[in-house]
């Protein structure tokens, strides 16, 4: 692939905050965007060059959003995989639709890993009760019933401990009637993420894993350095880097990994995208997670991913955009916002970075 000339467009399928991020990225790299959306007004067309207000599946709007891009992309994992494989066969299309089929279901997202040599939690499949009552006995007792497609930030789980008496008739109905999994629990000291880039030419660069606290399910803190030695460090990065090149993958990546007591990982999930816990790029690098995607789709060399400081980056959930004044009030700290109109209970209105050594 030629890079991108300048002034070309550049499509997002999806509105969000990443997506908002991902644009101001490309307008800064001499690159034109438009955003796939059904909600007009969405953080990501505010700073794009247009918007296409329909459905991710409307075969006009994908027909649309094809004539008008040079390439395409996408800002969250759940883009119906009929869409993207009807784009990509007008338009090239960036992480390809197979880093889609393995990362919006579970099961084929854990099995995915396993067949590449990277471990994770123990699963298995359930799909009625009967299954939950074998899986719950191989565990001990104990595991995560989530959802095997669509769930997010926390939501579509169910934690099961050992002994805690629940009742396992209507389990399965109570999460919905859908395909769902099981996963062992995991006896991790921390929780570890690493945003990683392959480039057309097949190149790749990795930022430092980063160390993340979750609240009820959703990323509050990231901070780099993370508390882990080099060698997991470097097994993270490894990891990453297997799954680009089985992936055949062009663009960024977000992993997440459980560290255990003897500094070993287990992949908890990835996210063929930019990711929330890459934030941190945009104060702590030269090239931010998102110039690197935007770089890498436009078939552009990818940049350094060194990190020049320590950092950490807070999300802003719900009413905590509420505290913008009394932020904006210390000294080095950079806000973004995310033009979202309605700060609601989980909903991430924005985010901050402070460098810290």
């Amino acid at each position: 692939m030629k890079p991108l000339p300048l002034g070309a467009t550049i499509g997002i399928v999806g509105g969000g905050q990443l997506g908002r991020m991902l644009a101001m990225a490309a307008a800064r790299l001499g690159y034109r965007t438009v955003v796939l959306e059904p909600q007009a007004d969405c953080p990501a067309a505010q700073a794009a060059n247009g918007q296409i207000v329909a459905a991710y599946g409307s075969p006009d709007a994908l027909a649309e959003l094809a004539r008008r891009s040079a390439v395409v992309t996408y800002e969250f994992e759940n883009v119906p995989v009929e869409a993207a494989a009807t784009l990509a066969a007008s338009v090239p299309v960036f992480p390809p639709p197979r880093a889609l089929e393995a990362a919006q279901d579970r099961l084929v997202e854990k099995t995915f890993l396993n067949g590449i040599g990277i471990a994770t939690a123990g699963f298995r499949p359930v799909d009625d009760d009967a299954q939950l009552v074998e899986a719950l006995a191989v565990f001990d007792g104990a595991g995560i019933l989530k959802t095997r497609r669509l769930g997010y930030d926390g939501k579509g789980q169910r934690l099961f401990r050992a002994g805690d008496g629940q009742v396992l008739t209507g389990a399965v109905a109570a999460m919905g009637d859908v395909p769902l999994i099981l996963e062992s629990l995991v006896p991790f000291t921390h929780e570890i993420s690493i945003i990683a880039a392959r480039g057309f030419d097949g190149a790749l660069a990795a930022y430092d894993p980063a160390e993340n606290v979750h609240r009820d399910g959703i990323l509050h803190r990231s901070t780099v350095p993370a508390s882990i030695s080099p060698d997991t460090a470097d097994a993270a990065r490894e990891a990453a880097f297997a799954i680009l090149t089985a992936l055949d993958y062009v663009g960024v990546i977000g992993v997440e990994f459980f560290v255990l007591a003897d500094g070993s990982l287990l992949a908890n999930e990835i996210a063929p995208r930019v990711h929330n816990s890459g934030h941190w790029t945009e104060a702590a690098c030269a090239i931010s997670q998102f110039e690197q995607h935007i770089r890498a789709v436009a078939g552009l060399p990818l940049g350094d991913a060194r990190r020049h400081s320590d950092c950490e980056m807070e999300n802003l959930i719900g009413d905590e955009v509420l505290r913008t004044p009394e932020l904006l009030a210390e000294p080095g700290l950079v806000l973004h916002l995310y033009g979202k109109a309605e700060a609601r209970p989980g909903r991430k209105m924005g985010h901050f970075t402070r460098l810290t050594g």
